[in-house]
């Protein structure tokens, strides 16, 4: 016989003295349980939130505008109108309001404007916002459109 097919030979009996020997377990630590066994060898997810910080990528914001004096002038003087109807009869509660104001963007640059159309509840100078019959606060700073019955003549 060849070297080889000695060692071969060798090789396939090497561990026949222990082939048929039971499986040694511990006496300090139990057997893991077949699903955390699985769960070692479950796919490792190391992009879990790439879809998240994707989307928050492509979502869009809008820069605020910045309103020249005779706009800010012009937004004074509708809230006026407003308030002294709110303390006269005329728009005040009975007529409603549409507001349109930039809401800054928590998480990057920039922000949205929205509108929103309701009836008037407050305006509170102090806090410098408009709080809503349905109790929407809007900070009147970021204000830059006001629209309503009565108010049409003074654009």
């Amino acid at each position: 016989m060849s070297k080889d097919v000695l060692q071969r030979n060798k090789d396939i009996h090497s561990y026949d003295d222990i082939i048929d020997m039971p499986h040694p377990t511990s006496k300090k630590h139990p057997r893991m349980s077949l699903y955390n066994r699985a769960a070692q060898f479950s796919p490792f997810a190391a992009l879990t939130d790439h879809k998240a910080v994707m989307a928050e990528t492509r979502r869009l914001t809008q820069e605020r505008k910045a309103l020249d004096e005779s706009e800010k002038e012009l937004l004074n003087e509708k809230l006026r109108l407003i308030e002294d109807a709110m303390e006269n009869v005329g728009l005040g509660p009975k007529e409603e309001v549409s507001f349109t104001y930039f809401i800054p963007d928590e998480k990057k640059t920039g922000g949205a404007y929205v509108s929103i159309h309701g009836m008037v509840k407050k305006i509170d100078r102090y806090r410098g916002a408009i709080i809503m019959e349905d109790e929407r606060v809007i900070p009147i700073e970021e204000i830059i459109a006001i629209e309503g019955q009565g108010l049409e003549w003074m654009e």
